[in-house]
């Protein structure tokens, strides 16, 4: 139920970032909060339902908008087993990593795909500028709060209604044990 709920939100997303998020001044920048979503994903879902979220919210961001296909797939797929490889098991208390993660993801994400993107397509590409990913980062990184604390709310209500849901199915199905 979470999966298909979280795949909902996805979808608002992407149609709220590739369309009403475009029109934001250029100053202020525009979070890819589908990216943040992914970040969420890879901290609070297991390996295959995060794996699928990652996979079908790539997909809809390439179909969208995506101007190099796959490039988006391949970028959130990557994000997701990087984040959750390097989180499972982690000793540090969950607040303390989450945050500073998402934007640090982003930027190598960032660097990494440009490195990629000026090898293949060549003198297309625009020139790197340190001051705007930077600026790009912080706005991601302040808007990751936010957008963190909705989704674990909306996670954890979802967990807690679904255990509701197991233990009143579980406290009336034996008819003898009154």
């Amino acid at each position: 139920m979470s999966t298909f709920i979280f795949l909902v939100i996805g979808m608002i997303m992407v149609s709220f970032q590739t369309t009403i998020l475009q029109f934001f001044p250029s100053w202020l920048g525009s979070p890819d909060l589908i990216f943040v979503l992914v970040a969420f994903i890879a901290y609070r879902f297991d390996w295959l339902r995060g794996g699928f979220l990652a996979i079908t919210l790539g997909w809809m961001m390439d179909v969208t908008s995506g101007i190099y296909l796959g490039a988006y797939l391949l970028e959130y797929l990557l994000v997701f087993v990087g984040l959750r490889t390097v989180t499972v098991n982690s000793p540090l208390r969950e607040s303390a990593y989450q945050v500073p993660m998402v934007g640090l993801s982003y930027f190598i994400a960032q660097f990494l795909f440009y490195c990629v993107l000026s090898m293949t397509v060549g003198d297309s590409l625009a020139p790197w500028s340190w001051s705007e990913i930077l600026r790009k980062t912080i706005i991601l990184t302040v808007a990751t709060i936010p957008c963190f604390l909705l989704f674990n709310s909306l996670f954890e209500y979802l967990q807690e209604r679904k255990a509701a849901a197991r233990v009143a199915r579980r406290k009336g199905s034996n008819r003898f044990r009154q």
